[in-house]
């Protein structure tokens, strides 16, 4: 623990009959990004607040920056956490110029208008110390909102769902600069999200919530790649199913023979991801296309087996190569997840 910037132990919570969080554990290095991941209602933004001190756990531990702010005995308000947090509404103060809202939460004593001119530096916002919030884009108004997190010189930022009041283009730059920007900071951050895509490209690591519990976590590829369950491998990103029946490694479904990464004997569900699989005009015919749909630089072709069973495979290039009702042989490239199936 002496190690890490921030410890959750055994982190339960509850509102009323509502388990929010039951049991959370987390463990984020410093300088480490972390995304806690999961669906609406899941308990992520509850688990959040409980860091930041909001809301008081029902049990469990909190460790920030070596102290412990929170146990059976210690319960550290949140202005003396060393947290900084950024809410989903931005939260600045609209009769505040921008260097103001930056200076808001700076300790007396230091030299503030320096303080202020990194941090309008370190965010690409020199020269607009003097604007109000409503003169400044989203995207501008996010960063301010950023540097006055970072202004105190925090052990940690908290963001909570910070993307989601901007449009789909400039959330993709925002949160790129974003990440730039912590890494240039050196901080540690725990983000809040329920964007596969987001988690996956911001974090160092990725922690997955489900019904108020962690589910997984680890390096966006391994949770990505190697998910621990059915439900976590359909969350994450685009997953196809088959009945199979697993012999050590080697794996008998519809589409043949495939090796798993895991050794198993009896029923398994096989997942492997659209873009594993690979299509072909010749060899096995053993699927029909049914349909697709073209992303610019992707298609997503959409199969079905002699069974019923649908497919999806994501492929590169521009459409054409394949039409409706057209039959096509389907492998997979590469080893699958498997999921034992009863007893």
């Amino acid at each position: 623990m002496s190690g890490s910037a921030i410890v959750a132990r055994k982190l339960c919570k509850r509102f009323g009959a509502v388990r929010a969080a039951c049991g959370v554990q987390l463990d984020v290095a410093p300088s480490q990004f972390l995304a806690l991941l999961g669906a609406s209602g899941c308990g992520k933004t509850t688990v959040l607040r409980m860091l930041a001190g909001f809301v008081h756990p029902d049990d469990g531990e909190i460790v920030i920056g070596g102290r412990t702010v929170f146990n059976a005995t210690v319960c550290i308000p949140p202005e003396q956490r060393r947290v900084g947090m950024v809410f989903q509404e931005y939260a600045l103060f609209p009769h505040m110029t921008v260097g103001a809202n930056i200076a808001y939460g700076i300790a007396r004593g230091q030299d503030v208008a320096r303080r202020v001119d990194e941090m309008l530096e370190l965010v690409g916002l020199q020269g607009l110390g003097s604007r109000r919030p409503h003169e400044l884009s989203g995207g501008q108004q996010q960063r301010v909102a950023l540097a006055r997190a970072l202004a105190p010189g925090p052990a940690a930022i908290l963001l909570d769902e910070p993307f989601s009041n901007l449009d789909a283009a400039l959330r993709v730059r925002v949160r790129n600069d974003v990440r730039e920007i912590l890494r240039h900071a050196g901080v540690t951050a725990v983000l809040v999200t329920h964007d596969q895509e987001e988690a996956l490209s911001m974090a160092d690591q990725v922690a997955v919530m489900i019904d108020g519990r962690v589910v997984q976590a680890g390096a966006p590829h391994d949770v990505y790649r190697a998910p621990v369950s059915r439900d976590v491998a359909t969350f994450i990103g685009d997953a196809n199913f088959l009945s199979g029946q697993a012999c050590g490694r080697k794996i008998h479904c519809e589409i043949g023979e495939l090796i798993s990464e895991q050794a198993h004997f009896g029923r398994v569900e096989v997942m492997f991801r659209p873009e594993e699989l690979v299509l072909s005009t010749y060899g096995d015919i053993n699927a029909t296309v049914e349909d697709f749909q073209f992303f610019g630089h992707d298609q997503l072709v959409q199969l079905a087996l002699p069974s019923g069973a649908r497919l999806r495979g994501r492929l590169l290039g521009a459409p054409g190569a394949y039409h409706r009702g057209q039959q096509v042989g389907v492998r997979v490239n590469g080893p699958v997840m498997i999921y034992p199936v009863g007893p």
